[in-house]
């Protein structure tokens, strides 16, 4: 496996800016590239406002964020990076397009990711000359903290490929997931689709507000998917019969309460669904509320590495101090 020293990032807004961040705590050099003028100061901004957050969670001994650069064109980028993470909007001729500008530009020997969330990598590598070495690999907001990274091959990509980057993810402190068969939004995605859509309906049809919404997730089952699945749950949920009795007294089949469809999104539920987040943010800028966010993810995780289970084990196995 090629050694890698520098981390290239391709398009560098919210899911880039984690990306850098994470790279930057396991002690990577970072370039980043985004065609938007501005984009190298959010970008900077977001290292400063996060770094205090991993530094708290632990640094590598070579961290430094000095060792960020942004690039002023693709070619520099390129031409740096041992390892390129793609992080541009989820538009597919885009996507393309700049994956095939990448490929043109990279040493054979450098692999390149796609940060997307649902996209498939048989598509993203459809017009590049050496697409063996294009796969998907799909971060978690904020990348420098959640630790599940989904990684996806398409259709001509190497199992080299997908071996080694599960290895650099791996050394980031991440937990690659191996997505068995590259299908559109993967699988977490498709989980957190399912709960949205009848969160819109919910609202939609008058029998909740946002606000009721979250507090039925966080005061309840989201404290207990922070440490195990939805599968395990169901598991011990049926008792001592396990999840075969779950399965027997709880088909899903005898309770039809969920719908299978979105609702269309009017006007109205936007405004509905705006005005509810706005109420619950309380006058708290993002900004703010990913510094509550952040610290409130950092007491989650150190009080699951204290039980060494979730996220917490992926912690333990490769905190850096």
């Amino acid at each position: 496996m090629r050694n890698i020293g520098t981390f290239g990032i391709a398009g560098s807004g919210v899911i880039g800016a984690g990306w850098a961040v994470r790279a930057l705590a396991a002690g990577l050099d970072v370039i980043a590239w985004d065609p938007d003028p501005n984009a190298g100061d959010w970008l900077l901004d977001t290292v400063d406002s996060s770094w205090p957050i991993v530094e708290e969670m632990g640094l590598n001994t070579d961290a430094s964020v000095e060792r960020l650069r942004i690039a002023d064109s693709i070619e520099e980028m390129v031409r740096s990076a041992d390892f390129i993470q793609e992080s541009a909007p989820e538009r597919l001729d885009l996507k393309i397009g700049l994956h095939q500008r990448i490929d043109e530009l990279a040493d054979t020997s450098i692999l390149i990711a796609s940060s997307t969330s649902g996209l498939l990598p048989s598509q993203l590598q459809s017009k590049c000359k050496t697409p063996e070495r294009i796969l998907v690999g799909h971060p978690f907001n904020p990348v420098y903290l959640l630790p599940l990274v989904e990684v996806v091959a398409g259709n001509q990509t190497a199992e080299s490929t997908i071996d080694q980057a599960s290895e650099f993810y791996t050394n980031l402190g991440m937990y690659p997931l191996r997505v068995r068969k590259e299908v559109p939004g993967f699988i977490s995605d498709r989980l957190q689709e399912a709960l949205w859509r009848e969160a819109l309906h919910l609202v939609n049809e008058g029998l909740a507000t946002p606000e009721e919404l979250d507090k039925a997730i966080c005061l309840g089952p989201g404290l207990r998917w922070a440490f195990w699945g939805t599968c395990l749950i169901f598991h011990l949920a049926g008792g001592q019969g396990g999840m075969r009795q779950m399965l027997d007294h709880f088909n899903p089949s005898l309770f039809p309460w969920s719908y299978l469809e979105p609702p269309p999104i009017t006007e109205p539920l936007v405004d509905k669904m705006a005005q509810g987040s706005e109420e619950s943010a309380g006058g708290q800028t993002v900004r703010e509320l990913e510094k509550i966010r952040d610290r409130a993810l950092v007491a989650v995780l150190k009080a699951l590495q204290q039980q060494n289970i979730g996220a917490g084990r992926v912690v333990n196995e490769h905190r850096y101090s």
